[in-house]
């Protein structure tokens, strides 16, 4: 960058007109008890090269660029995870994205933790583009190979990579046999060969190497306990020479940490195995920094145990370390925690750049060996928004939760989030905004905070159905109100949808044959179920179906209920409102043939704590007579 050649000064000054300054406040960090000397707390950086090349810098606590593997290291990360593609280039040499993560590009990031004191986690994917369990492709060169020529192809690269990183100082702790291997690897889907002749291959390279580096195989989906299980199983079975059984962890999509931590326990004690976290990462925003979407943005519907902010994930890799040291886990890796916006001013300027350098997570060049879904969908970084570094790569305060996690890191008890307020009110009615809202405390802790709102609510509109928003103000955080006016109804369980029907009384007046809730969606008014009747008799049918409205406020109010049915002869059909046992209102009705549906209404008015029933009445005197209930409504009358 030019500006090096600047003064001092000069430096100063545009460090602080150009770098924003770092996230307030501190984050607090509860420390692991017990936590070992050894865990490992790592971070797979792999895309760093080519954002660097894109123009990324990286920016110290204090504001001042510094290489990123001497800033994670003096964050308290010991280890490197870098994944490794065979031949990740078109036939023009044109990089298909996602790092360009080649054998050479891995050695020169693997120099560069050695020479930070971080081991490195090799991950082969044994491929030359993306692995995971939608993705095995074997390499182009390997394509059509049987699987002992393909056992010695992956045997010999293996042992040839490895020497390369040997050749160059790099310290490799660990080997990765594959990315998310979940019944398929390189290409096959059987597991004798996927175990016995390919993994079993990549083993005993590794093994030649050096037989101190430990060996991991990875899986995803822990959720699926079973499917980790028998997997685990495939590899004894085969007898695979490995130490660690690696998994992902991904809050939004893996399932509970009490189960990770059940799984992993059981193949640690079953199978003797060291287990660890191989990939996990936490958005600290929504918001999107490159123009290109995030796997986790605004809109999707996600399972996040902790807030979207700088707090929220440093606590979410304090509890995931947490629970694999609480199992005696190897430790846990940070998935592309630097992989951040090579720009903030368009979508084309950042496209250049990812075509170019392949700093996205896919350049358009991929289509030649994944067009089905890189070849359409490639774009910039789908995780900016999870890295630990701003988009002007700035480190954000959650990466200090590394070297705070064994002794702690105190800071006042702030809120971090504060819940939205949901309120549903009906028309006509007042509304009443709440004195608290509930916060996410920076310790993970729940608590009510005083909230001061910026709007009388009583200024709002309730005559119609509409959506309102008041914001306020909690803990020095916005808060915001929703507030929905609905035509509300009063009725508990209206259409029968809900198996609980202890809220309908019915009386069978006549021994009436049939009185039931029934499933048949075409004799239904909404959804599918419905109260039903019918008698053969010659006496017809006769009866009442009726449920107490609870919580019904002093007013005004509209009650309706829908018929239809047939064959009634002499019929006397009506609905009806009691309020404290006396019958208030009625409204006749008649049944005439299927699905002509009938809604005899009722208006009324009530003081508060008054006992309302709304029901119906039904005396058919045909033989065979019939019909459908359904829909009982009590809103607010406003006309």
């Amino acid at each position: 960058m030019h500006y090096r050649l600047i003064s001092a000064a000069l430096v100063l000054l545009f460090i602080a007109l150009v770098i924003p300054a770092r996230a307030e406040g501190e984050i607090f960090v509860e420390a692991i008890p017990g936590l070992s000397e050894d865990f490992i707390l790592g971070m797979d950086v792999s895309s760093v090269i080519s954002l660097e090349e894109s123009g990324v810098r990286y920016y110290d606590d204090d504001g001042r660029e510094k290489d990123l593997f001497a800033i994670l290291a003096s964050h308290g990360v010991n280890w490197i995870r870098v994944r490794v593609w065979v031949d990740p280039y078109d036939k023009n040499g044109f990089s298909y994205g996602g790092g360009g993560n080649d054998l050479a590009r891995a050695v020169a990031i693997g120099k560069r933790a050695t020479e930070n004191g971080m081991r490195l986690l090799v991950d082969f994917h044994y491929s030359d583009f993306w692995a995971d369990p939608s993705k095995q492709q074997a390499p182009k060169a390997w394509q059509g190979m049987a699987i002992e020529e393909k056992a010695e192809a992956v045997y010999r690269y293996t042992l040839d990579s490895l020497s390369a990183f040997r050749d160059n100082g790099v310290d490799v702790g660990m080997v990765q046999l594959g990315n998310e291997t979940n019944g398929c690897f390189c290409g096959e889907k059987i597991w004798m060969n996927i175990v016995w002749h390919l993994m079993g291959s990549a083993a005993r390279a590794v093994r030649e190497t050096d037989p101190g580096i430990l060996i991991a195989v990875h899986f995803a989906n822990p959720e699926n306990a079973d499917a980790y299980l028998n997997w685990a199983s495939k590899l004894a079975y085969y007898d695979l020479d490995y130490d660690v059984f690696a998994t992902s962890y991904y809050p939004y999509w893996h399932g509970t940490l009490e189960n990770l931590t059940s799984v992993l326990g059981q193949i640690k004690e079953k199978y003797g195995k060291s287990v660890m976290v191989a990939e996990t990462s936490y958005a600290w925003t929504l918001e999107d920094s490159d123009f290109s979407g995030n796997t986790i943005g605004e809109g999707g519907a996600y399972d996040h145990p902790w807030p979207f902010t700088v707090q929220g994930q440093a606590n979410e890799v304090r509890a995931v370390a947490s629970a694999l040291s609480s199992i005696g886990g190897l430790g846990v890796f940070y998935w592309e925690g630097a992989w951040i916006s090579v720009g903030t001013s368009s979508w084309e300027e950042n496209h250049l750049l990812w075509e170019k350098y392949g700093s996205g997570w896919a350049s358009s060049f991929a289509a030649e060996y994944d067009p089905a879904d890189a070849g359409k969908y490639y774009g910039g970084s789908a995780c900016d928004n999870q890295a630990m570094f701003d988009s002007h790569g700035q480190a954000l305060p959650s990466l200090s939760v590394f070297k705070y996690l064994r002794e702690g890191h105190a800071a006042q008890i702030v809120p971090d989030s504060v819940d939205d307020v949901e309120i549903t009110v009906d028309i006509g009615q007042d509304i009443r905004l709440p004195d608290t809202v509930s916060a996410v405390m920076n310790d993970n802790s729940r608590r009510e905070v005083s909230v001061v709102w910026d709007a009388d609510p009583s200024s709002l509109d309730t005559s119609a159905p509409a959506d309102h928003t008041v914001t306020g103000t909690a803990g020095g955080m916005q808060a915001v109100a929703n507030i929905h006016v609905v035509k509300y109804n009063y009725a508990r369980n209206p259409s029968f949808e809900d198996a609980d029907t202890s809220m309908w009384t019915c009386e069978d007046l006549r021994g009436t044959e049939q009185l039931y809730r029934e499933e048949k969606k075409n004799d239904s008014r909404t959804g599918t179920w419905h109260w039903h009747f019918y008698s053969a008799k010659a006496t017809g049918v006769e009866f009442t179906l009726e449920q107490k409205i609870e919580g019904l406020p002093a007013g005004n109010w509209v009650a309706g209920i829908s018929l239809m049915g047939g064959d009634a002869g002499q019929q006397d059909i009506r609905s009806y409102v009691k309020i404290d046992g006396e019958t208030v209102a009625t409204c006749p009705a008649v049944i005439t043939k299927w699905n002509e549906w009938k809604t005899p209404e009722v208006r009324f008015s009530c003081e508060e704590g008054q006992e309302v029933i709304c029901g119906v009445y039904v005396r058919c005197d045909g033989a065979g007579a019939w019909g459908k209930i359904d829909d009982l409504y009590v809103n607010a009358d406003v006309n």
